[in-house]
């Protein structure tokens, strides 16, 4: 027997919500089917700005930081809270097999960011909607370039803290492979510190049939990948444990010819500022060595770049939206540590100074999740099979998904916008 979910309550933020969500679900479709790389997203952001201008009382911008929108709708005094959602697509083919599956050769919306826009829409909707349930500011502000960590930084450097109304709070929610009515997040550091590293190492090239005459920089790719692999294993015992992977090789293009020339892609994601230093620093200093072990003719180019922050949550604002979500019947659930994925949305917060908190919330039928499967949630685990995020396969569910991430802004800007909502924003306030 398959578990029942709680069905959410309505509420004034809330109501008359269900009659819209069939336009929010064809919102999200055409944008899955039209998705668009990292600061070209010239579609969305039109299809954003649409939207916006048939709903009354939004000033909405375009262009901020590149292909970003800010909206901003005033409803009396208040705080001031930004909701944000993030435009990009992956350079992924797409093997979803659904109906409305990209129609862009080799891009895919395969981090559910067309769920996040849509739902970031009806959210905006339904407080020019309902404006006698709260007071205040929200800002909607949908961020270009999340995947390649750049947006937030593009936004900021645009002055979008100059330009807005500046925040009290920034929320930002992230789709997954979880079951609908179900969020996990925790106070602290919530999603990990990535930095993406380019290192090029140098050989000397000949014919295959005289490797003697070469120094072959595929074979020292190889070994340098080994020792990776092993600096990786003698950091597991940290806690948590940094993460290093090798996710790409470049070398030669045919196979008689030695190269002069192979090239790495690695990806490092750590949870706090020293050891991201440690771990940059003995790289460098593997890598190195081995080329210099195999008589490379000079030392590797190692570049760091698609950096991103450590994603942290402030304490006391992530107890007040998890009470918020509970008290509409979501699931809630505390992460015994942080999650590996990365993000850039806490940039905004830190520049601002402000509290920000991010939260993972369901996106597939819990019809699909049976009570062994709810189980291993509970234990911090996905069920085996899982598809997560950033898989040519993975695609959160039209139906639940939308609603469900409509009704969480709703929730979460709501414990500080709803006329009932407290007013501090901090322990600290009065």
């Amino acid at each position: 027997m398959r578990p029942q979910l709680p069905t959410p309550p309505e509420t004034a933020l809330t109501a008359g919500l269900t009659a819209r969500l069939p336009h929010w679900e064809e919102v999200y479709r055409d944008l899955h089917a039209h998705p668009e790389p990292a600061f070209a997203e010239h579609r969305t952001a039109a299809a954003v700005a649409r939207e916006l201008a048939r709903v009354d009382g939004w000033e909405v911008t375009r262009k901020v930081g590149g292909t970003g929108v800010v909206a901003v709708l005033r409803n009396g005094a208040g705080p001031v809270v930004w909701l944000r959602a993030d435009l990009d697509a992956l350079p992924v083919r797409e093997e979803t097999g659904l109906p409305y599956a990209s129609v862009e050769s080799g891009l895919m919306h395969a981090c559910g960011h067309d769920v996040h826009v849509a739902a970031l829409l009806g959210a905006c909707r339904q407080l020019a909607a309902r404006p006698e349930a709260w007071r205040g500011t929200a800002v909607a502000v949908f961020q270009p370039a999340e995947e390649v960590g750049r947006g937030a930084q593009a936004m900021l450097d645009d002055g979008v803290l100059d330009r807005f109304p500046r925040p009290d709070v920034v929320l930002g929610q992230h789709v997954g492979p979880l079951p609908a009515g179900v969020v996990i997040t925790r106070p602290g550091a919530v999603m990990a510190a990535a930095d993406s590293v380019r290192v090029t190492l140098h050989g000397a090239g000949a014919h295959a049939s005289a490797p003697h005459m070469a120094v072959d920089p595929v074979v020292m790719a190889a070994c340098v990948i080994l020792r990776l692999q092993t600096l990786s294993a003698r950091l597991a015992p940290l806690t948590p444990s940094p993460l290093l992977t090798v996710g790409a090789m470049h070398a030669g293009t045919v196979p008689n010819v030695i190269p002069h020339t192979a090239e790495l892609l690695c990806s490092l994601r750590t949870f706090d500022e020293p050891t991201r230093r440690q771990v940059l620093t003995d790289l460098r200093r593997v890598v190195c060595a081995e080329a210099g072990a195999q008589g490379a003719p000079r030392t590797p180019d190692i570049e760091t770049y698609d950096s991103f922050p450590l994603t942290v949550n402030d304490p006391y604002a992530t107890e007040r939206v998890l009470a918020a979500l509970a008290d509409a019947g979501t699931i809630g659930r505390t992460l015994p540590a942080p999650l590996p994925a990365s993000e850039d949305f806490g940039r905004f917060a830190a520049a601002a100074g402000c509290p920000s908190v991010m939260y993972h919330f369901g996106g597939a039928d819990p019809a699909d999740f049976d009570a062994e499967a709810l189980a291993a949630l509970d234990r911090g685990t996905l069920p085996p099979g899982t598809v997560m995020n950033h898989s040519p396969h993975y695609a959160p569910s039209d139906h639940h998904a939308v609603a469900a991430g409509i009704r969480h802004f709703l929730t979460t800007a709501g414990a500080w916008l709803a006329n009932d909502a407290a007013t501090t924003l901090s322990p600290h306030t009065d």
